[in-house]
C-alpha cells in the first residue's frame, strides 16, 4: 500500500464550504491589480472565503512572495527574494481603503537577507494604513528578525494595535517544524514587545496534529503566559503538499473546546481554538478598543500640529 493511501482521510469537520461570491472575486481581482500578496492565498488558508466574502479582515503579506526560510509546515515558496518595493506600503493602504476593512493583518515572508528583517517597510506599511484609514485596526505578524531588537523598536514605533508572533508548535518539535527559528527566541521577542509597548496586546499561535502531547500543549500555554502574551490561537495543522510534514492526527472539535477552556482558565484574555482556526481568525475581535481610540486621538493631534510621532504613552 502506498504512503498516500495510508494517510488518514480528513474528517467531516474539516470540509470547507466555498463562497466565491462577487465580493470575494472583486477582492481577488484587486489584489492582482495592486500587485499585492496575501497570506490568505499563499498559505492556503481555509477561512479565506469567509473573511473575504464578509470584507471582515484580510492578511497582507509584504516584502515579496519569496521567503528566505523553508519551514516544513508552510506553503509559501522559498528562495532568493526580490528587491524591496517601497511602493508596497501605500498600495496596501489603498487596498484597505477600497475594501473598507475593519481590521488588517500585515505579515511578511522572512527576510533574513535584510539587516532589519524588513522592519522599515513593515513600519511604513502600518503608518500608511493609519494615515488613510485611522479607524481600521492593524495587527502585525513579523518574523523573529533574527533577534534584532533595534529593528523591533523601529517596528513598534509605528503603533500597531496588536503584535502577533507565532511559536507555531511545542518546544520539542520546534527544530523539526521551523527553519532557523527557535522556541526561546520567539518567546523573548514577545516579552520584549511588552517591555516596549505594554499597552499593545500580544498574541501567539500553535498548530496541533504534529505529534505533540496534551502536556506539551499546556506547557506551551504556560510559557506564553510567563512571557506576558495576552491572546492565543490553536488550530489544526493541515499538510499543504506531499513535500511537507505529515499530519500525525486530527483533533476533534471537542478537544479544541477543551483546550480553549484551559487557556482561558489559565489567564489568557482571549483564545480562539478550532480545526479551522488560524492566527488571523476573527482577529478583529481581539483588539484593545480603548488603546485604539487613544492611538486615533493622538494621531489626529499630531496631524493637526505637524508634530513628529515618537511614542504614545498609555
Amino acid at each position: 500500500m502506498t504512503k498516500a493511501k495510508q494517510r488518514e482521510r480528513k474528517p467531516e469537520w474539516l470540509k470547507v464550504k466555498l463562497n466565491t461570491n462577487e465580493t470575494y472575486n472583486d477582492l481577488k481581482k484587486l489584489m492582482r491589480e495592486k500587485n499585492l500578496n496575501t497570506v490568505c492565498e499563499e498559505a492556503r488558508c481555509p477561512n479565506i472565503h469567509e473573511c473575504w466574502s464578509e470584507r471582515r479582515t484580510a492578511t497582507f503579506m509584504i516584502l515579496g512572495d519569496t521567503c528566505t526560510r523553508a519551514c516544513r509546515f508552510c506553503a509559501v515558496k522559498t528562495g532568493l527574494p526580490n528587491e524591496l518595493d517601497w511602493g508596497e506600503p501605500e498600495r496596501v493602504a489603498e487596498s484597505t481603503e477600497i475594501m473598507n476593512l475593519k481590521h488588517v493583518v500585515v505579515t511578511a515572508v522572512a527576510r533574513d537577507d535584510l539587516k532589519d528583517g524588513g522592519a522599515a517597510v513593515f513600519a511604513e506599511t502600518v503608518r500608511a494604513i493609519h494615515r488613510k484609514m485611522p479607524e481600521t485596526t492593524v495587527e502585525i505578524l513579523p518574523s523573529d528578525m533574527k533577534g534584532d531588537y533595534e529593528s523591533l523598536h523601529m517596528l513598534m514605533s509605528s503603533e500597531p494595535d496588536i503584535f502577533n508572533h507565532n511559536i507555531e508548535t511545542v518546544r520539542r518539535l520546534t527544530k523539526r517544524v521551523r527553519a532557523r527559528a527557535t522556541y526561546d527566541r520567539s518567546l523573548e521577542l514577545l516579552l520584549r514587545v511588552k517591555e516596549i509597548a505594554p499597552h499593545v496586546p500580544t498574541k501567539s499561535s500553535i498548530m496541533v496534529g504534529l505529534g505533540e502531547t496534551r502536556e506539551e500543549i499546556i506547557e506551551a500555554m504556560d510559557d506564553l503566559l510567563a512571557h506576558k502574551v495576552d491572546i492565543m490561537t490553536i488550530g489544526q495543522y493541515l499538510q499543504p503538499t506531499l513535500k511537507h510534514l505529515d499530519v500525525v492526527r486530527y483533533y476533534h472539535p471537542d478537544e479544541f473546546q477543551e483546550l480553549k477552556e484551559i487557556a482561558l482558565a489559565k489567564g489568557f484574555k482571549h483564545c480562539e481554538a478550532g480545526p479551522m482556526v488560524r492566527s488571523s481568525y476573527h482577529a478583529d475581535e481581539q483588539v484593545n478598543e480603548t488603546a485604539v481610540q487613544k492611538r486615533i486621538k493622538y494621531m489626529k493631534g499630531v496631524e493637526s500640529t505637524g508634530a513628529k510621532i515618537e511614542r504614545i504613552e498609555f
